[in-house]
Order: C-alpha cells, then sequence, then structure tokens
C-alpha cells in the first residue's frame, strides 16, 4: 500500500492523514528527511482497526499503530491531547478521540518547528504556530507552557540546538529551567539518550552551553558544571577556564572522529579540574588522579558504556603525560596500554592532538614503533628464562629496541 492509496481510504472512511513531526521539519529545513510519523483525525478507532487488520498496535496509554506504507513500517497515531497528571514521563493522561482536531494535537508537541503537519491528499503545510517562521530564524521556541510537562524536552531542545546549530528563544530558555525539580524523577537512560545524541553532532559544546544557560548543567551533568570558573595558566590556555577549554576540546574532538566514545574522552579528559581546590589555582596539580574517580561517580549514577568508560579513564589518566615522556620504559608501557585500549590510537591520538595541538613523534608514528616492539615475544625468550621473568626479559628488549629505533 502506498501513502496516496492510504490517505485516500482514510479520507473514503471520512478521517484525514497528515505526517508530523521531524520529516515535516526536515523538509522545510531543506535536509535529508528521516522516517515518516502519521497523524489520523476524524476518525474512531475501532473503524480503523476494522479496514487495516494487518496495523499492529504498539501504543499502551494511547493508540498508536505500525503499519507498512510505501514497503516501510510506518508509525500511524491518532490525534490527541494530554494532561499533566504526575511526575516524569509517564505522568500524562491521554485523551484521544476522533473530535480531537490537528491544531489540538500540534500543541501538545514540544517545539514549533516540531508542531508543523503535511496534508497528504492536499500536499499543504499546516503551520497553526509558526514553525516555519522559528525555522527561517533558526531559533527553538516552545509551543506552550505544556513543553514544561516532559523535562526530557529541556535536555530536546539544547541538543536539538546542537544539532541544527540554532538558539534557544529566552522565553523557552525560561521553560527549561522550571523543568529543573521534575529531573528527579527521570529515569537516567532518557538523559543518557540525548547525552549520546548531543556528542554525535557537529558542535557538542553547544548541548553543554544551551543546559548552562537554563540553568540546568548543574543538575543534569555536574561534572561538567564543576569546570566552571575552575581558572587555568593563561599561556596555556589562553581560551579561558577548563570549562572553556573542555568546550574547545569536544568540539575539535568532534571534528576529527565520528566515534563517540572517543568524543566522550574529550569531554571528560579534564574533569578532575572540577576538584581543584581554589587556593590551587590556577594550576591544577593531580587532576588526572582525582578525575579517574569522578568519573567512576559519573558511571554509578548513569551507566555509561564500557568503551566510554576504559576510554575515558585512560584519557584521563595519561593525557598529561603522554606529550611530556621522556625516558624510553614509559614511552613503552604507555604505546603497549594505549594498543590494549578500545579507543585505539586513532581515538586517543585524536584527543592528545586536540588538548596539545601535536602529537609526540612516538604516537605519530606509532604503527612503526609497534611493529618493532611486537618483533620480540616469548618466542625469542632464553630457554633458560621462566615463570614472570619471561615477561620481564620481553619489556627489557622491547626498551633495547625502542632505544635504538
Amino acid at each position: 500500500m502506498n501513502e496516496k492509496d492510504f490517505a485516500e481510504k482514510i479520507a473514503f472512511l471520512g478521517g484525514r492523514v497528515y505526517i508530523v513531526g521531524g520529516w515535516v521539519r526536515d523538509i522545510l529545513r531543506s535536509c535529508p528527511p528521516k522516517d515518516k510519523d502519521y497523524v489520523i483525525c476524524q476518525l474512531k478507532e475501532d473503524i480503523f482497526r476494522e479496514n487495516f487488520p494487518q496495523a499492529t498496535r504498539v501504543g499502551k496509554s494511547f493508540p498508536v499503530y505500525l503499519l507498512e506504507i510505501d514497503g516501510r513500517k510506518c508509525e500511524v497515531a491518532f490525534a490527541r491531547r494530554e494532561k499533566k497528571a504526575g511526575h516524569g514521563y509517564k505522568g500524562f493522561t491521554t485523551f484521544c478521540d476522533e473530535n480531537i482536531t490537528l491544531e489540538e494535537d500540534l500543541y501538545r508537541r514540544d517545539t514549533t518547528m516540531n508542531a508543523i503537519a503535511y496534508d497528504v491528499l492536499s500536499q499543504k503545510i499546516i503551520d497553526p504556530y509558526n514553525g516555519r517562521g522559528d525555522i527561517r530564524k533558526k531559533q527553538i521556541k516552545a509551543v506552550s507552557h505544556h513543553f514544561a510537562d516532559d523535562p526530557v524536552r529541556a535536555l530536546r531542545a539544547a541538543r536539538q540546538a546542537s544539532e541544527f546549530n540554532f538558539t534557544v528563544t529566552d522565553d523557552t530558555l525560561a521553560l527549561m529551567q522550571s523543568c529543573k525539580d521534575e529531573f528527579a524523577y527521570e529515569p537516567q537512560e532518557r538523559i543518557f539518550g540525548e547525552l549520546k545524541r548531543a556528542l554525535a553532532t557537529d558542535f557538542p559544546s553547544v548541548f553543554f552551553r544551551t543546559l548552562q544557560q537554563a540553568k540546568l548543567l548543574e543538575t543534569l551533568f555536574p561534572e561538567i558544571f564543576a569546570l566552571i570558573g575552575k581558572t587555568q595558566p593563561e599561556y596555556f590556555h589562553p581560551e579561558g577556564d577548563a570549562f572553556e577549554h573542555t568546550m574547545e576540546i569536544v568540539d575539535l574532538v568532534a571534528g576529527m572522529t565520528d566515534d563517540l566514545a572517543v568524543r566522550f574522552a574529550g569531554l571528560v579528559h579534564d574533569i578532575g579540574k572540577g576538584a581543584t581546590p581554589p587556593e590551587m589555582l590556577p594550576h591544577h596539580y593531580g587532576h588526572e588522579k582525582i578525575g579517574g574517580e569522578i568519573l567512576l561517580k559519573w558511571n554509578e549514577r548513569m551507566t555509561l558504556p564500557k568503551k566510554w568508560m576504559q576510554g575515558g579513564l585512560f584519557v584521563i589518566k595519561e593525557h598529561m603525560r603522554a606529550g611530556r615522556l621522556a625516558k624510553v620504559p614509559k614511552i613503552v608501557d604507555l604505546l603497549l596500554a594505549a594498543e590494549k585500549n578500545p579507543l585505539g590510537f586513532d581515538g586517543f591520538n585524536c584527543v592528545i592532538l586536540a588538548d596539545c595541538k601535536c602529537l609526540p613523534y612516538y604516537l605519530a608514528d606509532y604503527k612503526s614503533y609497534l611493529a618493532k616492539l611486537h618483533s620480540v615475544s616469548v618466542k625469542n625468550c632464553p630457554p633458560d628464562i621462566q615463570g614472570k621473568k619471561i615477561g620481564e626479559w620481553i619489556r627489557q628488549e622491547r626498551i633495547k629496541i625502542f632505544s635504538k629505533a
């Protein structure tokens, strides 16, 4: 069944079909659109079920169906209203019947650019809340005060500011701020989901800056908030405090790799600076040690992917040493440790390059040095060396080879 046939059949039954949400928004932004979501108005659900028995209901508290249209499984929802009745994203009472208008359905949505519909049959845009105008202005604006009913909308607005390079209007920032207490009832998985999507954007820093504008950064990511005001030696960091430095690094790393674990490592490489005592500033002695502890506590609150944790802990610990090592044994040990880390050398080098603006010689040519180190193995070990001494012999031989390289 194609889209036109679907819409015509719904119209024959007395209803109307619209495409809503991201697909319409992206078409208007002249960007490649993603999956289509449909809304049906002026039709009873039981009539829909009778005429589309192949549709599978997936919505629990309100009618949403999966239906194959143009060869793809698409979401088909019925127009609805919502009323806040409790805490968190489940704290809604939903009203759904054939008398609910499209404008009412769009009114419950988060931002104006996501509250635009496309009439499948007439091919007309329905934009009751001036979403097209806000897209032209490159601004994110809440449809109404109901924006604050679901606190994750605040995260989504910050993430879309980062994704689209839009600004958030002042009134919407105020609504975002009003969500602060509601985050206590939100599963950390929802917060992590928006963090993950924000790190996938070209400029992840916009996400964190927008949250700070809305006075939500301390609540949601206290480890990053703690970097604000932590001054650094101006000679090495003309960009400003530890927060400004971190924002610069996460964007630089994002420009080098799509690997989210590497981008996260760039974000957290200096989080230890957030715990520097005021009397020590602008220096941050030992921040590479305390940073690991801070990341472990973050993981206790919000379970992070294993690769993110292993990569982040390694970068926190080693990023200061990497550009300063001069003694061969320590260089050899770092090369072998970096090889085992899930970020790999390419990922580790992204953070070091962003942070130090250059790579030490042994990281720049790591493939050549590793090949030499791996030329020594247990197969080369003299037969009279046994047990734990084998590992020490291999290490010493590798150090000799590196020294001659």
